[in-house]
């Protein structure tokens, strides 16, 4: 068990539950992860399995470490105030009480928030958001999610679901999204959409394909990560569409500093580690095509944290709603 003084409490457990794991990390009152595991999230098993693997890594957590205060989750999906998954298409999960079922079998206190709200929080708190009361956040990966601090506030919306920034609309009556809308950016960035257009093209064109045809050992392979490949070796076409993708971005980047007008707009998810330059595109269409007052004192940056963002930033809301807890009369 690792022993700790009072000082360096208190610690809290932070969660990312996605689609295909679950990231569990014991964090300190700065920000810094103290350890770390990760287990196949198994979804197709349905819900009760999937919490079940949860609260073994959970356990794991209060085995090995004292000075565990609170418990945060962050979910692929939509949550409610009181810590409903109301809808997650990676977990297929609908109106399941998170919350209430960790609770149950925890004896801690538990937050449980939108995976990518999480991410956006850790960001400001101790990445690259840090010193700023405006940031906006986009996380490109198989999809695109994204989060908005504005005036020093997370900007939730209504009913919990604000900053859904991959569904923006860049190009109306547009590709199909995943979402009910067409056109949205996500449908045309994010990595399931990059994998789409890419192999349209290459049926388009087999011969200037070949090499991403030749990489993915088939037109119906061809991946993101494929493209990432082929581009990095100089391929035409991959650099046409990571071109392509760049201008895509860069029209969501537009909207939304004009919309948001942050301080710092923050890039990160797997895509953008795959293909880091694609910053460098957004950030020269936006000097341009932004509002003058808009893009003046702005930064563009890539996300700090990585793939830690998640459970840093879970791990955060969670301690400072304990925080709030403690200092309320009784």
């Amino acid at each position: 068990m690792t022993r700790v003084t009072a000082a360096e409490r208190p610690f809290t457990i932070g969660v990312d539950l996605g689609g295909t794991k679950i990231k569990t990390a014991v964090v300190d009152s700065k920000g810094h992860v103290m350890s770390a595991s990760k287990r196949p999230t198994n979804p197709q098993k349905g819900s009760n399995a999937v919490i079940h693997n949860l609260l073994m890594s959970v356990n794991e957590c209060l085995h090995h470490h004292e000075g565990i205060e609170a418990l945060g989750v962050g979910v692929a999906g939509q949550v409610d105030k009181q810590g409903v998954v109301q809808y997650s298409p990676n977990l297929k999960w609908r109106s399941v009480p998170l919350k209430t079922k960790l609770e149950k079998e925890l004896e801690l206190p538990v937050l449980v928030t939108n995976d990518v709200n999480a991410a956006t929080i850790g960001e400001w708190r101790f990445g690259s958001g840090r010193n700023v009361d405006d940031l906006a956040v986009v996380f490109v990966g198989t999809g695109i999610g994204g989060g908005v601090i504005v005036g020093g506030k997370v900007l939730s919306g209504c009913s919990n679901t604000g900053g859904e920034l991959g569904h923006i609309t860049i190009v109306v009556g547009g590709r199909r999204c995943h979402c009910p809308n067409q056109g949205c950016l996500e449908a045309y960035a994010g990595g399931w959409a990059i994998a789409e257009r890419a192999q349209e093209a290459v049926k388009a064109n087999p011969k200037l394909g070949q090499r991403l045809t030749s990489l993915a050992k088939g037109i119906g392979n061809i991946t993101a990560e494929t493209v990432s490949q082929a581009f990095h070796s100089g391929d035409i076409l991959a650099c046409r569409i990571i071109e392509e993708t760049g201008e895509y971005l860069a029209a969501g980047a537009v909207s939304i500093i004009n919309s948001f007008n942050p301080c710092v707009l923050a890039f990160g998810g797997s895509v953008i580690e795959g293909i880091p330059e694609l910053i460098e595109v957004v950030d020269g269409i936006v000097r341009q095509k932004g509002l003058e007052a808009a893009v003046e004192k702005l930064r563009i940056a890539k996300v700090a944290l990585g793939s830690d963002a998640g459970v840093i930033g879970v791990a955060a809301l969670a301690t400072e709603l304990q925080s709030e807890k403690q200092r309320l009369p009784e």
